[in-house]
Parts: structure tokens; C-alpha cells; sequence
């Protein structure tokens, strides 16, 4: 019989950016999938030469255009099938914190995606995958108590 829960060797990694912005409410970036359309934090593959929190940093400014500091470690990880030509693939992604410093006009997915910056309990409603949730509302319950 085979397990419920994907083991770790089964997933492929992938990396997440949760950009946020303090001020005046704290805020998490959303970006649309390029082509389900659905709300998810900037994420993508691990690249070749930089570390997973360096490869996240740089998802966040290819979807979104945005740069700051990121944490240097992942504040928790979820998991998710991504779909392609009608198969699943089980992927494991790693969430590292980013906080927003700088937001550029041009980068390179604009106009592809849409982006869009909400308070963290109104950010939970938009996002499908229950872990990236609890992620979120974590974060959240982080920023209160700092």
C-alpha cells in the first residue's frame, strides 16, 4: 500500500519568495500563475550558481519586479502537484522571507502576471494550497509578536 504523504525524495524542489512591506499594514505580494491564473508567492526552479534563498530573490524580481533582503534560510516549506501535459509532479518549495526594499517599472515578466499586495489575513483567502495558508498566517503571528 502506498503512503498518502509524498516523501521528500518523491518531490522536486522548488524555491518561493514571500515578499512582504511593513508599512502601514503588513502587507504579502501575490503574483498569478502564467496559466491557471491562480494567486501564489513568486517561485520557481533553484539556479545553478546561487544559493535557494539567492534563487528565490530572484524569482521575486523576474514575476514581480521587486528586490530587498531576503532571509537567508526558509521560514517553512508546502507542497503542491504542479501540472504539465495533464501529469502531476509532486513539488516540495521552500519559502524564504523577502522583505521589500525596492520595486522596479520594468522586469522581466511584466505584463504577464498580475501582481497584488494585500494585509496577510486577506492574502490567506486568495491563496488554494492550505500549507502556503498556514505559512502565511505564521509569518503573520512573526511580524506581531517582533
Amino acid at each position: 500500500m502506498t503512503s498518502p504523504v509524498l516523501r521528500a525524495r518523491d518531490c522536486r524542489l522548488q524555491v518561493a519568495a514571500l515578499c512582504w512591506r511593513p508599512v502601514p499594514v503588513p502587507e504579502v505580494l501575490l503574483v498569478t500563475t502564467l496559466r491557471t491564473r491562480r494567486w501564489i508567492l513568486p517561485k520557481g526552479w533553484p539556479q545553478p550558481g546561487l544559493s535557494l534563498a539567492q534563487s528565490a530573490a530572484a524569482e521575486a524580481y523576474e514575476e514581480a519586479g521587486v528586490r530587498g533582503e531576503v532571509w537567508p534560510t526558509p521560514m517553512g516549506d508546502y507542497h503542491y502537484l504542479k501540472e504539465k501535459n495533464g501529469v502531476g509532479h509532486p513539488c516540495r518549495v521552500e519559502v524564504y522571507p523577502l522583505l521589500v526594499t525596492r520595486s522596479d517599472r520594468t522586469w522581466p515578466e511584466k505584463g504577464a502576471r498580475s501582481l497584488l499586495w494585500l494585509p496577510f489575513d486577506q492574502a490567506v483567502t486568495h491563496v488554494a494550497e492550505p500549507e502556503l495558508r498556514r505559512l502565511l498566517l505564521a509569518f503573520r503571528r512573526l511580524q506581531k509578536a517582533a
